[in-house]
């Protein structure tokens, strides 16, 4: 009986224990194997990579990043390196399978005997399970996440090398300062590729694991000393270096930079920022939305930059802002922020804020001290303010700039001998823009006196007025509608009734100036008459004025007259497209910033069609035709059309209101722009080899006093252009197929017969015109030629040739 009860009790325990461990297994798998993640995705896993930036000339011009990081190939990273690593995190790596179950057990009882107290164990993660905890899953603290982990790092060893799980550690581990893998802690700490680090400073490296914050060179530098030092003694214990040679790495000191950002070259930070915008508009910002983001996925962007004209372009407007503002008052301080205790460097660089013209520098002030206030700069230096060099008036207030001064403000300072004088930046403000007509590149944009003060991108965001610099569109609209170069137009009064309720609106001339009478299209733009472009505007029709301002970029407006003289706002950026698309023959689209964008493995992502030229390079080079790809622009006005607007304005250098430029010597066309007050000044012109344009004026617009286009805003384009065509060849524009070219007196319209053009004075009554078939001017009859004007030549009223004689030497084009 005993023994029959104790075999039914042995059967119902056995029965128990196994019904036990299928519930303990099946809990197992609810709670810790059910969802764990697949390792096999680590295969092919992509660290977050930032997208670099580089030039038209394929220098390195930005990073955009919300993590610091380099990836590198496992033989990339110094064995150093890695022994120091291991020796630090775990110096059994190439020993266990993912687990170290005595460093686990370990682990596992110091969690218990921590329970309640709200301190975490420590220990027990290989680093193969750190990989698990980074890359798989979350850091939640809990033995069922250490379980999870345990079991993941078990798989990723059987699915990867040891090498393989090396690289993803060294190159995802965070490590303070915003960066993630060795090779970007490197920089952040030490500026330094990995590759030039000491043992003291890669066995600093390999502290920060632990903790960054803990090990903070700065704060914490005796306790960051202390474990860098335990990581040089684990490292002989180890066998990885010799006594001697940690010694002597233990007896330098930590050697750190301060905490800083990747810098660039100070150059086109409104160009990138734009950039960055189109980029942001076609991948998305993180992984989450396109695998090619702009913030992880690792781009590589081959912009339209020329770094040498953004210069120029940069310096040019700063200088002309400089000329226009002078230093005549203080404007205040750049910004104003709190100094907490003596940590007046970081409250600086949190501002972003920075100068690079000329000699001037961004300064925090510190502390007064008397007559004299101390400053301090970005990389941790200090200076002095003396009153004597501060003496600037303040703006729209009594007294000097010395006494409005305060601690915390950031100030504009240049160099004085030993100490630093004030200086201000300028408020009026404007944009520049260079573009590639060919091609529709832009090669150079600053859109204010720097990005780093004034984000605002007046390049493309600042709708603004463009003045007279719409003319030659309104004009070509007239040329595209029946009129010509040598068309009589009446500079006189002119007025339209608007309306019961408006009444008449009579229209005048800029500053009042006299009309003029009868005069030639080419005159009135030349002296950019505003009697003659509105009446112009009114015989071709608002509504066909219009639409060639819309066809060429410059914006959607309504068919009113006001239009005619630059009333419908637009930017600069645009203004540029238009007269690029004038000395294109018409042809043109939205301009570029971006040539292409490569993802992480080299493979172009954008544009969608782009295509290797195969046989573009000179080492390829066959013999043949050089490959031409058939352009995709399209043709917002006619060709012919174009180039006699192109033509025409080359006689605003040569003797209208943009002569300043004539000196540059070189076919240049352009226009100049002054809007009602003033308030804005414009300059765009160019050569076939770019064209540029920029506007001058104040954010919220006020007078700017006597300015005009010709007398500001030219000169900041002619400093510009001065410099930009050195070394370049004189190209003057090409007329497209059919054109005829017809010597005609200039200012009456007429044609000249036995006299040629003297090219070389800019004020000769005979010129070169262009015009389309069948609509040069024809001759009249000997009897009633006379002088069209006083200073026409005495050759142009002598008797013509007969046709056939002419014909015959010209070759049938006047």
């Amino acid at each position: 009986m005993i023994r029959r009860w104790w075999r039914r009790w042995w059967v119902k325990g056995l029965a128990g224990i196994a019904l036990l461990g299928v519930a303990g297994l099946f809990l197992l798998w609810v709670l810790v194997i059910r969802d764990l993640p697949s390792v096999d995705q680590l295969r092919t896993y992509e660290p977050p990579l930032p997208t670099n930036v580089r030039g038209g000339d394929g220098v390195p011009i930005r990073t955009y990043a919300r993590e610091r990081r380099v990836q590198l190939a496992y033989a990339e990273y110094p064995p150093m390196l890695v022994n120091a690593f291991l020796a630090a995190e775990d110096r059994t790596f190439f020993e266990h399978h993912g687990v170290d179950y005595p460093g686990l057990a370990g682990a596992v009882i110091d969690y218990v005997t921590k329970i309640g107290s709200g301190r975490r164990a420590k220990g027990g993660s290989t680093i193969t399970q750190q990989v698990v905890k980074n890359l798989l899953i979350d850091n939640e603290y809990s033995p069922t996440r250490k379980l999870r982990e345990a079991i993941l790092a078990w798989r990723i060893e059987d699915t990867l090398t040891k090498e393989q799980i090396l690289e993803l550690y060294l190159n995802q581990i965070a490590l303070g300062r915003n960066a993630f893998g060795v090779e970007a802690a490197s920089h952040a700490y030490f500026d330094k590729e990995l590759k030039n680090l000491t043992l003291a400073q890669i066995a600093y490296l390999a502290i920060l694991p632990k903790g960054p914050s803990n090990y903070d060179p700065i704060r914490h530098t005796e306790r960051a000393l202390e474990r860098r030092d335990y990581v040089l003694r684990e490292m002989v214990r180890n066998g990885f270096v010799g006594a001697r040679q940690a010694a002597a790495a233990r007896a330098e000191p930590l050697g750190t930079v301060l905490r800083r950002t990747p810098t660039f070259v100070a150059m086109g930070g409104y160009f990138v920022e734009e950039v960055r915008r189109h980029l942001l508009a076609k991948f998305g910002e993180t992984a989450k939305a396109s695998p090619n983001s702009v913030y992880q996925g690792g781009l590589w962007v081959r912009t339209s930059l020329d770094t040498r004209l953004q210069g120029l372009a940069t310096q040019a407007l700063r200088d002309g802002l400089i000329r226009y503002a002078g230093q005549r008052s203080w404007n205040g301080p750049l910004r104003h922020v709190e100094i907490a205790g003596e940590d007046w460097q970081q409250a600086l660089l949190n501002t972003n804020i920075a100068l690079d013209y000329n000699d001037w520098r961004a300064a925090i002030v510190i502390e007064r001290d008397g007559d004299t206030w101390q400053l301090g700069f970005a990389n941790g230096r200090t200076g002095t303010l003396p009153r004597r060099a501060a003496q600037l008036p303040r703006q729209g207030s009594a007294g000097a700039a010395f006494g409005a001064i305060k601690r915390g403000d950031i100030i504009a300072v240049a160099p004085l001998g030993g100490d630093w004088a004030l200086r201000s930046v300028p408020r009026i403000s404007g944009g520049f823009v260079v573009e590639e007509p060919a091609t529709g590149r832009i090669l150079a944009m600053q859109g204010g006196f720097d990005d780093r003060l004034q984000a605002f991108n007046r390049a493309t965001q600042a709708m603004r007025q463009p003045g007279s610099t719409i003319k030659p569109i309104v004009y070509a609209a007239a040329l595209e509608n029946g009129m010509t170069p040598a068309s009589i137009i009446v500079d006189g009064p002119f007025c339209v009734y608007q309306g019961a309720r408006l009444g008449q609106k009579c229209f005048r001339n800029f500053a009042n100036m006299r009309a003029a009478g009868p005069q030639t299209m080419r005159w009135g733009i030349e002296q950019s008459r505003n009697l003659m472009t509105v009446r112009t505007a009114a015989q071709t029709g608002m509504p066909r004025v219009v639409d060639v301002m819309k066809r060429m970029g410059v914006g959607t407006y309504p068919p009113y007259l006001s239009f005619a003289l630059g009333a419908g706002e637009t930017t600069v950026a645009r203004m540029v497209n238009a007269y690029a698309m004038l000395a294109n023959w018409g042809r043109g689209d939205d301009p570029t910033l971006i040539d292409f964008v490569q993802d992480r493995h080299g493979k172009v992502i954008w544009p969608d069609n782009w295509r290797a030229c195969d046989g573009c390079n000179a080492r390829d080079w066959n013999g043949g035709a050089m490959p031409r790809p058939a352009s995709r622009m399209r043709q917002a006005i006619d060709a012919q059309t174009a180039y006699q607007m192109v033509h025409i304005t080359e006689g605003v250098i040569q003797r209208g209101t943009a002569t300043v430029l004539r000196d540059l010597d070189r076919p240049m066309f352009g226009k100049t722009g002054t809007t009602t007050g003033p308030t804005d000044v414009w300059f765009i012109g160019g050569t076939p080899q770019f064209i540029a344009g920029l506007y001058m004026g104040y954010d919220n617009p006020r007078k700017l006093g006597a300015a005009e286009g010709g007398t500001v805003a030219a000169p900041i384009f002619k400093q510009f252009a001065t410099k930009a065509y050195e070394g370049m060849e004189k190209l003057p524009f090409r007329a497209p197929p059919g054109m005829r070219m017809v010597r005609i007196d200039r200012r009456s319209g007429r044609p000249v017969f036995g006299t040629w053009p003297d090219t070389s004075d800019p004020k000769a009554a005979v010129i070169w015109e262009a015009f389309k078939a069948e609509t040069e001017p024809r001759r009249v009859s000997r009897r009633s030629t006379r002088p069209a004007t006083t200073d026409a030549p005495a050759a142009a009223a002598t008797q013509a040739p007969r046709d056939s004689d002419f014909l015959q030497r010209e070759g049938g084009i006047y």
